[in-house]
C-alpha cells in the first residue's frame, strides 16, 4: 500500500490521531509531549503513531496535508495541527469538546 494512501487510512479510521515523536508515555521531542499531555487531559482514548519508528510517514506526512513539522493532531479526519494550535484549544477549552464530539461520533457510527 502506498504511504500516504496508509495515512489516509489512518487519518480516516481514528477519530483522533496524533502523529507524534516517540508515544505518549515516552516523548522524543517536547513539542509531542505537550501535545500529548493536552491531548490525555481530555480524557478520552486517541490513537497515536510514533513517526520515528515508521521513516516512510516520517518523510512523508508533510505532504499529506501540506504542514511541515511534528507534531499533527488530525481530528474526524481533518488536520487540527501542531503543538501550538492544539495548546491554544485546549487552554480556551475547546479541544476537549473537539475530541469528545469526535470519539463520541465514531461511536454511534460503528
Amino acid at each position: 500500500m502506498d504511504v500516504l494512501e496508509r495515512i489516509r487510512q489512518q487519518v480516516e479510521e481514528n477519530s483522533v490521531v496524533l502523529y507524534m515523536k516517540g508515544t505518549p508515555s515516552l516523548p522524543q521531542c517536547g513539542f509531542s509531549s505537550r501535545t500529548a499531555e493536552a491531548l490525555k487531559a481530555c480524557e478520552q482514548e486517541f490513537t497515536y503513531i510514533n513517526v520515528l519508528a515508521d521513516t516512510e510517514i516520517f518523510e512523508n506526512l508533510p505532504r499529506y496535508a501540506d504542514w511541515p513539522t511534528f507534531p499533527q493532531l488530525y481530528i474526524s479526519g481533518e488536520l487540527v495541527g501542531g503543538c501550538d494550535i492544539t495548546l491554544e484549544l485546549f487552554q480556551r477549552g475547546e479541544l476537549k469538546k473537539m475530541v469528545a464530539d469526535a470519539v463520541s461520533k465514531a461511536s454511534s457510527t460503528a
